[in-house]
């Protein structure tokens, strides 16, 4: 019993750390493609512009509109939740978390499925959408990858976490007659 319940406290807590990364991540890097130029100081805008180039993401270097869709929902849906999750997972055992991260994870892996097939599948030649920009060899196609893989399998072992769990199940109330 105990070694479950360390188990799932100790994924709890990852995810809790998950989610509360994610917030200065989406509001001082991701969102900086779909929000106000002016609203970034400098520093930020060039720690943007060094991470695009050293990793060659074509996708933050000169963002594509269903990129910035995808940014879009982060800000709409995804940032709001992220300080909810964060409360529940560190407090452990919320289970009116298990519906929201159950549409959270799904939401999150379904925008990385077209993010990762890009950078495995797209011809980044300069005759392509992406004017010559993003990675070339498959060395540097993998090291993109691996930056934006944590974002598909972090979701998916909080959906399986959510499906599989029996703390988080909910019990069915009958009602006594």
């Amino acid at each position: 019993m105990m070694g479950t319940l360390g188990a799932r406290r100790g994924l709890e807590w990852l995810l809790g750390l998950y989610f509360l990364s994610h917030v200065p991540i989406t509001l001082l890097l991701d969102l900086q493609a779909v929000l106000p130029r002016e609203l970034y100081p400098v520093e930020l805008r060039n720690l943007l512009k060094w991470y695009a180039k050293e990793f060659k993401d074509p996708l933050l270097q000169d963002p594509p509109t269903w990129f910035k869709s995808f940014l879009f929902c982060e800000l709409v849906f995804q940032l709001p939740f992220f300080p909810i999750a964060t409360y529940a997972f560190f407090k452990g055992g919320c289970k009116w978390i298990r519906t929201p991260a159950i549409i959270y994870s799904v939401h999150t892996m379904t925008t990385l499925i077209p993010i990762l097939s890009t950078f495995l599948f797209e011809d980044f030649t300069k005759a392509s959408g992406f004017k010559g920009q993003g990675p070339k060899t498959f060395h540097e196609r993998l090291t993109l990858i691996s930056v934006y893989a944590p974002y598909f399998f972090i979701p998916l072992m909080l959906l399986l976490f959510m499906l599989r769990s029996p703390h988080y199940k909910y019990e069915e109330k009958r009602k006594k007659k």
